[in-house]
């Protein structure tokens, strides 16, 4: 089932998550604070190849591992450029109405009330 999002050059989102969505695919995961995180397949696979770096000896890095590796989905678009954020990443973070926010090199996916609390306690930009 899922939640279907649509690419949109009309709306406010940054240039670098519309080239994200202008790819064929995308890798969907857990985030922290209760997000989804979405990255295109190369920065996924430098974040893989970084986390598989961190020793396996670490409980840290193994629980890191498990958050992010274990509920990553490669998901499609569609030919209108839609995707569906499967339900397990929906119920995760509890996502009723979706705001798409841009994180460098990587893009987030978080429910809109969620977003303005988070948002309103990050430090004033100077």
């Amino acid at each position: 089932m899922g939640l279907s999002l649509q690419k949109s050059s009309t709306d406010n989102t940054c240039r670098k998550i519309r080239d994200y969505l202008a790819k064929n695919e995308i890798i969907l995961s857990f985030g922290f604070e209760n997000c989804i995180f979405g990255f295109d397949t190369k920065n996924w696979q430098k974040q893989a190849k970084q986390e598989l770096s961190r020793p396996i000896t670490h409980r840290g890095a193994r629980d890191t591992r498990r958050f992010l590796f274990a509920a990553a989905e490669l998901v499609t678009f569609d030919d209108q450029g839609r995707f569906v954020i499967p339900d397990s990443l929906l119920k995760f973070a509890k996502i009723e109405k979706p705001i798409v926010v841009g994180a460098g090199d990587h893009f987030e996916i978080w429910n809109l009330e969620s977003w303005q609390k988070h948002k309103s306690n990050l430090p004033p930009q100077e």
